[in-house]
């Protein structure tokens, strides 16, 4: 006789919301669950890459509808909460807080407007996406939030400290979350890619050299594509997995620095210091 699955899938057909939909692991998000029968609304801050996200979603078969806001905003991040479920159709079953900007530099270095800037879109537009639905989908006893962290949270890369501080507290906010929501049939996953071909370094604010090293690095060390992150984090979310670790780098820096905290610090210290010269 064959096993009958137990698994609650939430990206097969889902009324889903994704963030930062407009190119990159986004819109990757978007096209996969467009593969899954999924409607989703189709976030980004320029409209026209929205448009472009949502009649990709069409041409593979979901339902896209696009839709222009500032995550970081928490007026429009109301307006978009409170239109959501009509918009879809139907009440939201995933969200997926993927908006993101990046900036590097020593600290001291970097301004102030710098750090507003992206602690706005980085945390402040995932904290409206939790605010907004995690008590929506735990009244109604299923949903699934996918808080797109990464790797950056957990390794504490030098001369990375704004975005470092970002994602580590998107990493916080997703397992605190988790744990809230534990039996009430929501579940939570942090998605925690290394490197991956994506807009972030063009549109980053990093010093002119840096942003020229980010750039060659992401072309010589992206071992996944967006697409393949964006499959494997779905699937990770259908089997209610916490911790999403898509890359065989981003799982090494993790289990080392678990295992052996200090040696770690000591060690990416010491390559920085090489690094530097």
């Amino acid at each position: 006789m064959a096993k009958v699955s137990s698994l609650r899938s939430y990206s097969q057909g889902a009324a889903a919301l994704v963030t930062g939909a407009g190119s990159g692991i986004g819109r990757s998000f978007a096209c996969e669950l467009a593969r899954r029968g999924s409607s989703v609304i189709c976030v980004d801050l320029h409209a026209d890459r929205a448009e472009q996200t949502a009649a990709l979603v069409e041409q593979l078969g979901g339902h896209g509808i696009p839709y222009t806001c500032d995550v970081g905003d928490q007026v429009q991040f109301t307006q978009l909460a409170e239109q959501a479920d009509s918009l879809l159709g139907r009440p939201t079953t995933l969200v997926v807080n993927n908006a993101g900007v990046g900036v590097g530099g020593r600290i001291g270095d970097v301004s102030l407007e710098d750090w507003h800037w992206c602690l706005n879109v980085n945390l402040w537009g995932v904290i409206h996406g939790c605010h907004f639905f995690a008590p929506r989908f735990r009244d109604a006893g299923h949903g699934a939030i996918i808080n797109t962290a990464s790797a950056a949270g957990f390794a504490a890369a030098p001369e990375m400290t704004t975005y470092n501080v970002t994602k580590s507290a998107v990493l916080s906010l997703s397992e605190t979350l988790s744990a809230e929501l534990t039996g009430s049939g929501v579940h939570v996953s942090a998605l925690c890619p290394t490197i991956v071909p994506t807009n972030i370094i063009n549109e980053s604010r990093f010093p002119a050299e840096r942003k020229s090293f980010a750039a060659r690095a992401m072309e010589k060390w992206a071992f996944t594509d967006s697409g393949a992150v964006a499959r494997i984090t779905l699937d990770a979310c259908d089997r209610n997995q916490l911790y999403v670790l898509p890359q065989w780098d981003g799982r090494l820096m993790w289990r080392f620095k678990r295992s052996a905290p200090m040696a770690y610090a000591r060690v990416l210290g010491l390559g920085y210091r090489l690094a530097a010269g």
